[in-house]
């Protein structure tokens, strides 16, 4: 490989004429410019904050030495996205490191679900629920090559609609009834609950059986694995790839009005809907203006990070090994606590996503100490501390991990919305992802990713396929640029 530029970005808008210019540095926004780089347009990028990334920053948050993920943490989708895949960002810096367990559930008894990259093994270690298992999963993991681009397509006509089906008739339902009628024991039951959980909407709500599946099917197909360095790695990786195309990036210059903006055939917005009818005004019409303010955002999360003396002293073996561990317990707790945030209140057990990095990544700590990084849900906006119920519970499984914190950084809804104007009320996934808002995301329109007036697109994940570091939103609404003023 060779030696990596450092990346050196403008602080001061070009005046001169582009192509395309893509507002938001985040995955998607990069996403966006490089497909359109690659395709010979001349493609500038402005983001508002000193430095690029959005959901994918890395910082010391607490200590020295100590690297923290300010948002994504744990990466699903990135290694098996298509679009990614294809940029090869290995040659560009990125280095992806895969745990040994993708995720793991700790159940009070000691034991803990482990959802391993090998089908075999996770069927092995849940027992008598093993077979029911291989038997929803096997089937779709053998399609997976025409499952995963329509999942992480345009929410629209599939490509391969018989794959879709047989998803479909199980991803369309509630994942309670799926875990119940699917598995009679506590261990699977708790690890789909788990996995649906990431839906941020109650588990007796349709669809949220969909997100499980499509987790867990990412386990079994990449593994989640991390960036070497940080998720900013990420970022950097996209940059140098865009920079390489002849792409342009600006920082530290936040737009609020379209007038901003050097003059471009078209321009891409990895902002939300709203803030998209705040920088265009009359250039959108009203009524589409009160479409995309209508659009809908969930409960918001509040996080810890972490500087620890220490690896998180979990009961579970299983729990040792895994880049992520969903602290919850059984499928009614997490169920509950998930229920709660949506009434409007927080759980005295909320459920817990919780990724230890530096398990596996050396780079994130001083020699011999660790990181942690954790949030739950709670109700969008909450200004609740939550710091005491996220120990609470990670202590319940992990006794003695009190004892090894060295400093603690926490983050409230607020403050991510003021750290990215996108995390609306600290909802980090782009807005909710119900039945309604899977048809109309942003809007009802045949493709989402455009608007009324020809020259403007959304590429957040305010459009489909939705949250996640995959670039999926971008690299969609660049095809759509194409197609309607960059031919």
């Amino acid at each position: 490989m060779k030696p990596l530029a450092p990346l050196e970005f403008s602080n001061v808008a070009s005046a001169r004429r582009y192509d395309a210019v893509v507002v938001g540095s985040g995955p998607n926004g990069l996403a966006a410019a490089i497909r359109l780089a690659q395709a010979g347009r001349s493609v500038l990028v402005v983001e508002a904050q000193a430095s690029i990334g959005g959901g994918t920053r890395t910082t010391e948050l607490t200590l020295p030495g100590f690297l923290h993920d300010v948002c994504s943490a744990v990466h699903a989708v990135g290694r098996i996205s298509p679009w990614l895949e294809s940029l090869s960002l290995a040659g560009y810096g990125l280095e992806w490191i895969t745990p040994p367990v993708a995720a793991a559930h700790p159940l009070d008894d000691g034991r803990a679900a482990s959802i391993e990259q090998s089908l075999d093994a996770t069927v092995a270690g849940l027992g008598p629920d093993g077979d029911a298992y291989r038997w929803l999963f096997e089937p779709l993991l053998q399609r997976a090559d025409r499952l995963l681009p329509d999942l992480l397509g345009t929410m629209r006509l599939p490509s391969h609609p018989l794959a879709m089906l047989r998803f479909g008739r199980q991803g369309i339902r509630s994942a309670e009834k799926l875990a119940t009628q699917c598995w009679q024991g506590e261990a699977a039951q708790a690890a789909f609950a788990g996995m649906a959980a990431h839906s941020v909407l109650p588990l007796e709500r349709p669809l949220t059986a969909g997100v499980g599946l499509v987790l867990m099917l990412t386990a079994h197909l990449g593994g989640w694995p991390v960036a070497r360095g940080g998720s900013q790695q990420i970022a950097d990786a996209m940059a140098r790839c865009l920079l390489d195309h002849g792409g342009e990036i600006v920082v530290n210059h936040p737009i609020t009005s379209l007038e901003q903006l050097p003059d471009a055939q078209a321009v891409l917005f990895d902002v939300t809907p709203g803030q998209l009818t705040q920088i265009a005004g009359d250039a959108l019409p009203a009524s589409f203006q009160r479409r995309l303010n209508a659009f809908r955002f969930g409960p918001g999360v509040f996080k810890i990070d972490w500087a620890l003396d220490g690896p998180i002293p979990w009961q579970a073996q299983a729990c040792r090994q895994a880049g992520t561990v969903h602290v919850g317990g059984a499928l009614a707790e997490v169920a509950a606590s998930e229920r709660a945030v949506w009434q409007g209140t927080h759980p005295e057990r909320p459920f817990v996503l919780v990724a230890q990095q530096s398990l596996f990544d050396s780079t994130r700590s001083p020699s011999g100490k660790h990181t942690g990084w954790g949030y739950c849900h709670v109700p969008s906006g909450s200004t609740v501390d939550m710091t005491e119920a996220i120990e609470q519970q990670i202590e319940r499984f992990a006794p003695g991990f009190r004892d090894l914190v060295l400093e603690r950084a926490v983050t409230s809804p607020a403050g991510f919305e003021a750290y990215n104007a996108n995390y609306v009320g600290g909802d980090i996934t782009g807005g909710v992802m119900d039945l309604r808002q899977m048809a109309a995301r942003p809007s009802m329109r045949w493709s989402p990713y455009t608007t009324p007036n020809p020259r403007l697109f959304l590429c957040s994940a305010s459009t489909p396929p939705g949250g996640g570091v995959h670039g999926m939103c971008g690299y969609h609404a660049a095809n759509a640029a194409l197609v309607r003023v960059l031919r």
